[in-house]
């Protein structure tokens, strides 16, 4: 389950899902190793509000070693049974029959009704799953929704069967280059691992399972490795401010070398309360994948302005390609696409860079009309853009981009 996919001299992967079955060299080279992306969605009565930001300071003098005993016990060990789909093997009449394997990531208790957050590609595909908090004994858990844009989902366990210690939120939007950073989960299935570092930097942008970019994503050099998937990055009093989710491996190891990624907790807190309600979301879609402008773009470009997104490419059949949208066709030394339409407005929104966009439609609904500004060459123009629902898969995903100035795009396995 875990491969490596080599760009720029970097290899870079998946935080989590850990495949502990002997079946999976078996898998891995037959190439059959997938399932499929729907999952059993729990029915409830009422969805659980994820707590307001706590805003306190925090214990002056706080220590890892007290941060840890008082976060730990809300850390989960989650196992998740998957099943191939089986195929055909290199030998005429032969299928390769379904095989199962185990995958494992951690997760965190979010109250004390049995939700928990986690990755969503910790359960893809999963047929069951079971979750473990410190000594106690595992317990079943439901799916009750996966978001494969965010690559976020919540769980539930039943909270009379184990005893859970729901971990403080904290604000991410608040968080600095340089500020402490605390890695709480299970790497490589060793259970309750501790990992310390800083906030290596901000606004990043990677790929979702679904190709599809994630924004403002936090980096990180605390240590984070496989099966660290969907447990808390803390800050230095002990909330949690991202979802540890990916990391840049290097060379041809698939181990941590200090560039780690997580989803910020703001954006669980917008994901969560619609994946209880109703086990999936409805994205909106444009239809565009942008460039961020600096000056040299600017200038090579001759454009008016050194801000906004600049289109790269226009899906066919989107709502961008209906409306009218151009994207560029020349490309600069940095591989840019210049020439084409720099947005720089959505919604009435001003568009500084292409995370902007998502932010823009992020209380959008497809079906929703919306105004787009952009310049066409040095002429400003306006055209009305009906949003559609967001494909399962992204059209683009090789061309993703954001705002992580030259970071590569990070491929999932």
């Amino acid at each position: 389950m875990m491969t490596t996919t080599s760009r720029s001299n970097l290899t870079s992967g998946i935080a989590g899902g850990l495949v502990v079955a002997a079946v999976v060299l078996i898998l891995l080279a037959a190439g059959v190793f997938h399932t499929g992306s729907k999952t059993v969605v729990e029915q409830r009565q009422a969805p659980t509000t994820v707590p307001a930001a706590d805003t306190h300071t925090g214990p002056t003098g706080s220590t890892v070693a007290g941060i840890y005993r008082k976060v730990g016990p809300g850390v989960a060990f989650i196992q998740a049974r998957v099943q191939s789909s089986g195929g055909q093997s290199l030998i005429p009449g032969f299928d390769i029959p379904q095989q199962q394997g185990t995958a494992t990531g951690s997760g965190f208790a979010l109250d004390k009704r049995g939700y928990i957050l986690t990755n969503g590609h910790v359960v893809q595909g999963a047929k069951s799953v079971t979750v473990q908090f410190g000594n106690q004994d595992p317990v079943d858990a439901s799916i009750v929704g996966r978001d494969p844009s965010t690559d976020l989902a919540v769980l539930k366990v039943d909270p009379s069967k184990t005893k859970l210690h729901p971990l403080s939120l904290g604000d991410s939007t608040r968080i600095q280059v340089g500020d402490e950073a605390i890695a709480i989960g299970n790497p490589f299935g060793l259970e309750n691992t501790v990992t310390t570092g800083i906030i290596s930097a901000v606004q990043r942008s990677i790929s979702a399972p679904n190709g599809f970019s994630i924004d403002h994503v936090i980096q990180t050099d605390a240590s984070i490795n496989p099966g660290n998937s969907g447990g808390p990055l803390l800050d230095g009093a002990g909330r949690v401010i991202g979802i540890n989710a990916q990391i840049e491996t290097g060379g041809s190891g698939n181990g941590s070398v200090g560039i780690g990624f997580a989803i910020p907790i703001n954006t669980a807190r917008e994901v969560v309360p619609q994946l209880e309600a109703n086990g999936h979301i409805d994205h909106s879609y444009i239809g565009v994948t942008t460039a961020p402008v600096t000056a040299a773009v600017a200038k090579a470009a001759n454009l008016p302005v050194a801000h906004g997104a600049l289109i790269q490419d226009v899906s066919k059949g989107s709502p961008a390609a209906k409306a009218g949208l151009r994207a560029g066709h020349t490309q600069t030394s940095d591989n840019i696409a210049i020439g084409g339409d720099l947005i720089v407005a959505v919604a009435g929104k001003a568009i500084h860079n292409p995370e902007d966009i998502s932010g823009a439609i992020s209380g959008k609904k497809p079906g929703d009309t919306i105004t787009i500004r952009f310049y066409r060459g040095r002429s400003l123009h306006s055209v009305d853009v009906t949003l559609a629902k967001r494909p399962s898969t992204s059209p683009n995903a090789s061309q993703q981009r954001g705002g992580g100035g030259n970071l590569p795009q990070i491929p999932l396995p």
